[in-house]
């Protein structure tokens, strides 16, 4: 009788484990280009943010700047999904108003100056259904060169007198894209 309950119990226990392990939940392996956000201001305890920015990081990965964000055409800013873009505030663009809300944001790498584009696409994974006529500002801005080089993409804020300015680097390339008041 004995080894009937000890046989029942063990069958009990690897019914049990086996009944675990088929319910268990597959979580997908870090992606290569990890998601990232930036917001100003950039302390976590306040809330009251004026700008924020999700994006993916890719990595140089002993590739060529060029060759991951090519020079004139348009760029998802990151990897993956098209950075999204949220002002918590109205904000300008060099001279254009935009409205607070949630928007996607694209840039047109260059040699000297890179055009930073905000747009009305939304939901939108890399650059290829990019449509002009859902542009909602451009402005050009000039590149500069950093001392070293950033092994994967980023993008941080700063305050600036007349707002807020969204520093993009890569490898070498500095770009800042100031948002104004």
């Amino acid at each position: 009788m004995k080894t009937k309950s000890i046989i029942s119990t063990i069958a009990m226990a690897f019914l049990m484990l086996f009944s675990i392990n088929t319910q268990a939940q597959d979580f997908p392996k870090m992606d290569k280009s990890p998601m990232d956000a930036a917001a100003f201001p950039t302390s976590y305890k306040d809330s009251n943010k004026l700008i924020k920015i999700v994006y993916s990081r890719p990595q140089l990965k002993e590739r060529s700047l060029d060759k991951l964000a090519p020079n004139g055409e348009v760029w998802r800013t990151g990897a993956n999904e098209a950075a999204e873009l949220t002002l918590y505030t109205p904000m300008m663009l060099g001279k254009t108003k935009v409205a607070a809300g949630t928007y996607t944001f694209y840039v047109i790498p260059g040699e000297k100056e890179w055009t930073a584009i905000i747009s009305n696409d939304l939901n939108v994974w890399g650059s290829y259904f990019y449509k002009e006529g859902n542009d909602v500002a451009r402005l050009k801005v000039p590149v500069t060169k950093g001392k070293e080089s950033l092994e994967a993409f980023s993008i941080a804020f700063e305050e600036a007198k007349d707002g807020v300015h969204m520093h993009l680097g890569w490898d070498h390339v500095r770009v800042a894209v100031p948002f104004t008041k």
